[in-house]
Protein backbone atom coordinates (compact mmCIF):
# COMPACT_ATOMS: atom_id res chain seq x y z
CA UNK A 1 0.00 0.00 0.00
CA UNK A 2 1.58 3.63 -0.75
CA UNK A 3 2.04 6.29 1.84
CA UNK A 4 0.45 9.06 1.45
CA UNK A 5 1.94 12.38 2.00
CA UNK A 6 0.74 13.46 4.84
CA UNK A 7 2.20 9.64 6.55
CA UNK A 8 5.69 10.73 5.46
CA UNK A 9 5.23 14.54 6.31
CA UNK A 10 3.80 13.35 9.92
CA UNK A 11 6.78 10.47 10.14
CA UNK A 12 9.92 13.26 8.95
CA UNK A 13 8.48 15.39 11.64
CA UNK A 14 8.41 12.71 14.09
CA UNK A 15 11.88 12.33 13.44
CA UNK A 16 13.01 16.11 14.10
CA UNK A 17 11.25 16.25 17.34
CA UNK A 18 11.52 13.33 19.14
CA UNK A 19 15.26 13.40 17.92
CA UNK A 20 15.16 9.78 16.13
CA UNK A 21 17.16 10.22 12.84
CA UNK A 22 17.02 6.41 11.69
CA UNK A 23 13.16 7.54 11.27
CA UNK A 24 14.57 9.12 8.39
CA UNK A 25 15.76 6.07 6.79
CA UNK A 26 13.13 5.14 4.53
CA UNK A 27 11.43 8.52 3.70
CA UNK A 28 14.32 10.04 1.54
CA UNK A 29 14.28 9.24 -2.31
CA UNK A 30 17.69 8.68 -4.21
CA UNK A 31 17.14 11.59 -6.17
CA UNK A 32 15.96 13.96 -3.48
CA UNK A 33 17.34 17.93 -3.38
CA UNK A 34 17.22 19.47 -0.34
CA UNK A 35 18.08 23.66 0.52
CA UNK A 36 19.26 24.21 3.62
CA UNK A 37 17.84 27.83 5.33
CA UNK A 38 21.21 29.18 5.40
CA UNK A 39 23.49 30.40 3.94
CA UNK A 40 20.96 33.53 2.15
CA UNK A 41 20.40 34.29 0.13
CA UNK A 42 19.55 30.74 -1.45
CA UNK A 43 21.06 28.50 1.65
CA UNK A 44 23.04 25.65 1.13
CA UNK A 45 22.01 22.33 -1.67
CA UNK A 46 22.02 19.08 -1.06
CA UNK A 47 21.51 16.68 -3.69
CA UNK A 48 20.98 12.77 -3.17
CA UNK A 49 19.48 10.82 -0.45
CA UNK A 50 22.81 10.47 1.11
CA UNK A 51 23.72 13.91 1.48
CA UNK A 52 20.14 15.01 2.48
CA UNK A 53 19.96 11.87 4.50
CA UNK A 54 23.45 13.02 6.39
CA UNK A 55 22.00 16.64 6.34
CA UNK A 56 18.72 15.49 8.18
CA UNK A 57 20.44 13.00 10.41
CA UNK A 58 22.64 15.06 11.99
CA UNK A 59 20.18 17.63 12.67
CA UNK A 60 17.42 15.25 14.30
CA UNK A 61 20.29 13.54 16.64
CA UNK A 62 21.53 17.28 17.98
CA UNK A 63 19.49 17.34 21.12
CA UNK A 64 21.14 20.63 22.38
CA UNK A 65 18.14 21.87 19.47
CA UNK A 66 14.43 21.25 19.53
CA UNK A 67 11.87 21.59 16.50
CA UNK A 68 8.32 22.31 17.09
CA UNK A 69 5.76 22.17 14.43
CA UNK A 70 3.45 24.53 14.16
CA UNK A 71 1.44 23.88 11.27
CA UNK A 72 1.57 21.46 8.18
CA UNK A 73 -0.66 21.64 4.53
CA UNK A 74 -0.80 18.90 2.29
CA UNK A 75 -2.12 19.44 -0.95
CA UNK A 76 -1.43 16.09 -3.19
CA UNK A 77 2.21 15.25 -3.31
CA UNK A 78 3.30 18.76 -1.92
CA UNK A 79 3.50 19.92 1.75
CA UNK A 80 3.82 22.83 3.48
CA UNK A 81 5.80 22.52 7.33
CA UNK A 82 5.27 25.89 9.52
CA UNK A 83 7.93 25.21 12.50
CA UNK A 84 10.00 26.88 14.91
CA UNK A 85 13.97 25.99 15.63
CA UNK A 86 14.94 26.52 19.20
CA UNK A 87 18.97 26.21 19.92
CA UNK A 88 19.03 27.76 23.30
CA UNK A 89 16.87 28.86 26.18
CA UNK A 90 16.32 32.20 25.69
CA UNK A 91 13.44 34.04 23.99
CA UNK A 92 15.49 35.00 21.35
CA UNK A 93 17.31 31.41 20.98
CA UNK A 94 14.72 30.65 18.20
CA UNK A 95 13.80 31.10 14.15
CA UNK A 96 10.78 30.18 13.08
CA UNK A 97 10.82 29.26 9.32
CA UNK A 98 8.80 26.88 6.57
CA UNK A 99 9.75 23.96 4.36
CA UNK A 100 8.11 23.62 1.25
CA UNK A 101 8.07 19.86 0.64
CA UNK A 102 7.20 17.60 -2.65
CA UNK A 103 6.77 14.02 -1.80
CA UNK A 104 6.88 11.05 -4.86
CA UNK A 105 6.27 7.27 -4.89
CA UNK A 106 6.29 7.58 -0.65
CA UNK A 107 9.44 9.48 -0.56
CA UNK A 108 10.86 12.80 0.03
CA UNK A 109 12.28 13.66 -2.97
CA UNK A 110 12.18 17.84 -2.58
CA UNK A 111 12.61 20.11 0.37
CA UNK A 112 12.96 24.10 0.45
CA UNK A 113 13.87 25.25 3.38
CA UNK A 114 12.98 28.82 4.37
CA UNK A 115 13.29 30.81 7.59
CA UNK A 116 12.79 34.29 9.38
CA UNK A 117 15.88 35.71 9.70
CA UNK A 118 17.52 37.32 12.47
CA UNK A 119 19.48 40.49 11.27
CA UNK A 120 17.92 43.38 10.06
CA UNK A 121 16.65 43.41 6.09
CA UNK A 122 16.08 46.99 4.67
CA UNK A 123 12.75 47.92 3.93
CA UNK A 124 11.31 50.69 1.67
CA UNK A 125 11.60 54.03 3.04
CA UNK A 126 8.68 55.08 5.29
CA UNK A 127 7.62 57.94 3.21
CA UNK A 128 7.43 55.05 0.43
CA UNK A 129 5.51 52.95 2.50
CA UNK A 130 2.54 55.85 2.95
CA UNK A 131 2.96 57.11 -0.81
CA UNK A 132 1.99 53.18 -1.52
CA UNK A 133 -0.48 52.96 1.34
CA UNK A 134 -2.61 56.40 -0.21
CA UNK A 135 -2.72 55.48 -3.80
CA UNK A 136 -4.11 52.20 -2.26
CA UNK A 137 -6.58 53.89 -0.71
CA UNK A 138 -7.92 55.63 -3.70
CA UNK A 139 -8.68 52.28 -6.04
Amino acid sequence: MARTTAEIIDRFNHAFVNHDPAALDDLIAEDCVMEAIQPAPDGARSESREACLTFWQALAEDHSTQFEVEDVVVSGEHATIRWRYRFGAGPADSVRGVNVMRIRDGHTVEALGYSKTGGEIPLAAMEDTAVIEAEGSHE
